[in-house]
């Protein structure tokens, strides 16, 4: 007999899952059975929120999602933190929880890991959640999964499975992988109104977002076509090169990229929300985007929410802007390099040196580096300063959902994903400790990660964000262990650096070793 259990694993691999991270419980113990005859790894993190930040990381890099392997109550729990932070930022992501067998679901009887309703709970989390009901249903559920990741938004998916459904008999189910759709077309009509718009204008702005990456030589095209300056959010980095004459760089809603905005007689909105997190940062309420906007996304709700375009177009970001360019009239690209050149000006003025030079040391010791930020404080000037490689080389939880504790388990995952690049986990002394567990996986995974510790012993943001009400912080002064000692403790390089040189050192000795390196920078050196 092949269980459910079993067939869900053939399944997964048929769909192309390579990594599957999870704790192992007495709940999930019939979900691994079929684990050992498949070629996905798994990763066991020490904290189900570790299991969510990696597969985070994996997904971010390749764009395609790893499975996370949870049982119900505590370890679902623990890893909604992680989905929430997924959901924010449209990262795929299949989460798999067993629970308590079908008849015994929401009597409250006081069982093992028993919540009333996981599928509900989950739902708020993900952008699909559904408990399975018989192994018949498992083929159509699954397919549906990876119909999500493909074909609309992505997020994370949520399938529960009760324990009497796990071990039932799935001999007779088919391990094929049924025809998933692609992303909707573009309406005709939609695009010849865009490119009408697009002709129309003198001062367009493209302003792109996460939904744009995988688009970034069209929009590049694009915008050389009608020269126009192009922005980009957090998880946008890299669409541009940095040294580009069309690209902004800076943060959405720094002054001068809103006086772009407020200028301009046309903004492109490409795979972006618009939303508060990237264009009203500093949480001034005061966007300045244009009536005249017309915005591409394969969301239909995004169109209703944030800014109203003109012009809506359905659809894949890279799908829509290839039916846009035949249309288009060339423009001379001149004016707006000049404006874009002036924007750029005013923002480095704007640029804190310090966090610049450490930026720059960075790049300049690690060029092809993947950078996985907390929310710590230079990942909040990074959102600013930093321009990334490529795409796909940057992510920071300082947006979006604001977690703590991504940084660890989420480049343990990007490491994975691409492990012939470097990778540096950008995190805090009080984001580290929310997950400085996850030290362990990293040395167990072999992953040889650069974890680069600002340490200014307290939560420093949100101390300034008392200061900025006029209040003495509190509760911000926070105690600060040996980390040194507690990286070496779970088998990771550790040293602590006091300048650019040291430092610049370290990260280039990093790529030498197979295990962690915790670098620490203690703030008063570099700033």
């Amino acid at each position: 007999m092949t269980t459910t259990g079993e067939k869900l694993i053939q399944l997964l691999e048929a769909y192309g899952i390579e990594i599957i991270s999870g704790i192992p419980g007495t709940h999930t113990i019939e979900l691994y059975r079929g684990l050992a005859s498949s070629h996905m790894r798994h990763i066991t993190p020490r904290h189900e929120q570790g299991a969510g930040f990696l597969a985070d990381g994996y997904a971010r890099v390749t764009g395609k999602p790893a499975a996370c392997l949870t049982v119900s109550g505590p370890g679902a729990m623990n890893i909604a933190t992680a989905m929430g932070q997924a959901m924010a930022d449209s990262v795929p992501m299949l989460v798999i929880s067993a629970d308590n067998k079908t008849h015994h679901l929401g009597l409250g009887e006081g069982r093992l890991h028993e919540i009333p309703d996981l599928q509900t709970a989950m739902a708020q989390c993900s952008r699909w959640s559904h408990t399975l009901a018989s192994a018949d249903q498992l083929p159509g559920v699954v397919a549906r999964a990876f119909a999500i990741f493909q074909s609309e938004r992505p997020g994370p998916v949520h399938i529960t499975v009760p324990l009497d459904i796990i071990t039932s008999d799935a001999s007779h189910i088919s391990s094929e992988v049924q025809g998933l759709p692609l992303p909707a077309q573009p309406h005709q009509q939609s695009i010849e109104e865009a490119a009408e718009r697009i002709n129309n204008a003198i001062n367009p702005v493209i302003a792109t977002g996460g939904g744009a990456v995988d688009a970034a030589l069209f929009i590049q095209e694009l915008a050389e076509r009608i020269g126009a300056p192009v922005t980009t959010t957090q998880n946008a980095k890299g669409i541009l090169k940095a040294d580009h004459g069309l690209h902004v760089g800076g943060c959405p809603a720094q002054e001068p990229i809103q006086k772009l905005y407020k200028d301009a007689d046309l903004v492109i909105a490409i795979g972006t929300e618009l939303a508060e997190t990237d264009y009203d940062f500093f949480f001034k309420d005061d966007s300045q985007i244009p009536q005249n906007l017309v915005r591409i996304d394969i969301d239909p709700r995004q169109f209703s929410r944030n800014d109203v375009p003109a012009v809506s177009v359905l659809g894949d970001a890279k799908q829509a802007i290839a039916s846009i360019l035949p249309l288009l009239k060339d423009k001379s690209v001149a004016a707006g390099i000049s404006r874009t050149k002036l924007v750029r000006k005013q923002l480095q003025s704007l640029n804190h040196p310090q966090y610049q030079r450490f930026f720059e040391t960075l790049l300049n010791a690690l060029p092809n580096l993947i950078v996985i930020g907390d929310s710590t404080q230079p990942a909040y000037y990074a959102a600013m300063q930093y321009d990334a490689p490529a795409t796909r080389s940057f992510a920071a939880a300082a947006s979006g959902y604001g977690t703590l504790g991504l940084a660890v388990p989420a480049a343990i995952g990007a490491k994975i994903a691409a492990p012939d690049r470097p990778v540096v986990a950008l995190v805090g002394d009080g984001g580290l400790q929310f997950t400085i567990n996850e030290l362990s996986t990293a040395v167990e995974a072999e992953s040889g990660i650069a974890i680069v510790l600002w340490n200014n012993h307290c939560y420093g943001e949100i101390a300034q964000n008392f200061r900025d009400a006029g209040m003495e912080p509190i509760a911000c002064d926070i105690h600060t262990p040996d980390f040194i000692g507690i990286a070496k403790a779970y088998g990771c390089h550790a040293e602590t650096v006091t300048n650019h040189e040291q430092l610049a050192k370290a990260l280039i000795e990093s790529q030498n070793r197979t295990i962690p390196s915790l670098i620490e920078v203690p703030e008063e050196h570099f700033i």
